[in-house]
């Protein structure tokens, strides 16, 4: 009686199963997939945070449906603060969450059976986005040589008549890889001439490894451009669920687009006004937990380049962004079965790489903003 578009296998896998299994047995399991902040020993600004929940404005019901301006006018003052870009607030659209954002887009471009280009390996997520909105997902790959690079000829063999856009992930959610300035440069020629659009992932931009600032999409222009971010990693404040899409390219292209994503906002009804007027405080908080964070991430990667200088079986994979990361080890079995065996007979949780769409075995994933204390002490479990 339920759509096929929902016939997804629910059943508890190997994994999960194992899990449960080590936590019913009782004592501590390291977890090095950490992607909860609120969980990863942060400090935040708990009184400026509640204060900014607190405005009197929130009894006032006034639906707009790309966001109340005041809120969207935050968003436009963190990109000129942080990146040193003017955007247009009316070229903003806020969501609860990026998810949300994925699927008005590819509402506005596809219809049912329409494809999107996406990369392989990336974040899981897109599947099940994929799956309730009737888009099929083709995917290009990332390919791994002293460094990330997209694989360009796949873009072009991969393109067909039901092609709508390309999904880009910047940087990449596990690989941590930035898209670089001619591959960008590539990716416009190419969408103008196939008539496609840019749907460019920014959620973990602000993370550079090196501290430096990178570009963002939203002032792409070479092509009809979607650009997605949010609270949820800028300020670490996945439970506050702000996020947006910015559109960027020709006027005629986003005026063209504008319309009907508004009319598709206005339909799902705006998102509730005490956030919105929070907005513009909340982001402020990144300018606290950014720091931290990035702290966190090179200590953990220094504490893990430590430990795997001792061997020679194991290494990482660079990285230049992000969270995570990569950990080649040698093939002896599925990553799978390696990251059960690791929780059976380690206590340590890892993710296996397929979990990621990696297409080989050989990769477990390892979440670097986990506290710093378990990190090198799972470390320390999965290298023996």
């Amino acid at each position: 009686m339920f759509s096929d578009r929902t016939n997804w296998k629910l059943s508890h896998n190997r994994y999960t199963q194992a899990l449960e299994e080590v936590r019913t047995r009782g004592g501590e399991v390291l977890d090095l997939t950490v992607s909860n902040p609120t969980r990863a020993e942060l400090r935040y600004d708990e009184a400026a945070i509640l204060k900014a929940l607190s405005s009197p404005r929130i009894f006032d019901y006034d639906p707009q449906a790309k966001g109340l301006l005041a809120a969207r006018e935050a968003v436009a003052a963190y990109y000129f603060a942080s990146h040193n870009v003017a955007l247009d607030p009316g070229r903003i659209v806020l969501t609860t969450s990026t998810s949300e954002g994925y699927s008005y887009v590819f509402r506005l471009l596809c219809n049912a059976g329409d494809e999107l280009l996406i990369p392989k390996p990336s974040y899981p997520l897109f599947e099940f986005l994929a799956d309730l909105q009737d888009v099929k997902l083709v995917p290009y790959p990332l390919i791994y040589d002293h460094g990330w690079q997209m694989d360009l000829h796949s873009i072009e063999t991969a393109v067909s008549s039901r092609t709508r856009g390309i999904v880009l992930v910047h940087p990449n959610n596990p690989t941590g890889s930035y898209v670089q300035p001619q591959e960008a440069e590539w990716l416009n020629a190419f969408c103008r001439e196939h008539g496609l659009a840019l749907i460019v992932d920014e959620v973990f931009l602000d993370y550079a490894l090196d501290g430096k600032p990178h570009a963002s999409f939203v002032q792409n222009r070479g092509a009809l451009t979607f650009t997605l971010s949010g609270l949820s990693k800028i300020s670490a404040l996945p439970q506050m669920k702000v996020a947006w899409v910015a559109i960027s390219g020709r006027d005629e292209a986003v005026e063209a687009a504008m319309a009907p994503l508004e009319v598709i906002a206005d339909t799902y009804l705006s998102m509730n006004a005490p956030i919105q007027w929070a907005t513009s405080a909340l982001l402020e908080q990144r300018n606290a937990i950014q720091p931290q964070l990035g702290e966190r991430v090179r200590q953990n990667l220094a504490e893990l380049d430590r430990q795997l200088a001792r061997q020679k079986s194991c290494e990482r994979l660079l990285l230049e962004g992000g969270w995570y990361a990569i950990l080649r080890v040698p093939v002896t079995q599925s990553d799978e079965d390696l990251a059960i065996q690791l929780l059976r007979e380690r206590s340590v949780l890892v993710h296996p790489g397929h979990f990621y769409d990696f297409p080989q075995d050989g990769c477990l994933i390892l979440s670097l903003i986990t506290p710093p204390t378990v990190f090198a002490k799972g470390m320390h479990q999965v290298l023996q």
